[in-house]
């Protein structure tokens, strides 16, 4: 049974437009069409969608998903590649919370150093101002190289 693009959506809870980027980046086969040019799909890009939406929900990367998808057609062959693949991820998702862990600390220090004045007192705009005087050397996790921002 063949259906359109928006109850694809609605199956799947992936947004039309988020549906067509994974079309155009290969991830999701381009779907057939009608005469009147109207994209069909069935259980197959259900069950396809459903993966790479939470694989995106656990963070993987759109690479990850990629090779991960391609193993997934492959049942019969070793995981080790699948294994690697989630262990180099969890070893990411660790680095990100020793990083998370660090600015918060650094943040409460802050808010707690302030004196609640004015403005121009302000312990917090101070530290702001100027990296030297945090405690901690952190960068933000919107400056390192993270997964790419990718709708979904």
């Amino acid at each position: 049974m063949a259906f359109p693009i928006g109850e694809l959506s609605r199956r799947t809870a992936v947004k039309v437009p988020t549906i067509r980027y994974y079309e155009q980046i290969g991830l999701l086969p381009a779907a057939p069409r009608t005469d009147s040019n109207r994209r069909l799909y069935g259980q197959a890009e259900v069950d396809r969608l459903n993966f790479i939406r939470h694989s995106r929900e656990l963070g993987f990367e759109i690479e990850n998903i990629r090779e991960l998808l391609a193993m997934s057609e492959q049942p019969q062959s070793s995981c080790h590649k699948v294994d690697s693949i989630a262990n180099s991820h969890l070893i990411e998702i660790d680095r990100r919370i020793a990083s998370l862990t660090t600015l918060k600390a650094e943040l409460a220090r802050m808010i707690s150093e302030c004196g609640r004045g004015r403005v121009c007192d302000c312990r917090i705009i101070e530290v702001l101002a100027d990296h030297g005087h945090c405690r901690s050397e952190h960068r933000s996790l919107q400056t390192t190289p993270l997964s790419a921002n990718v709708r979904g």
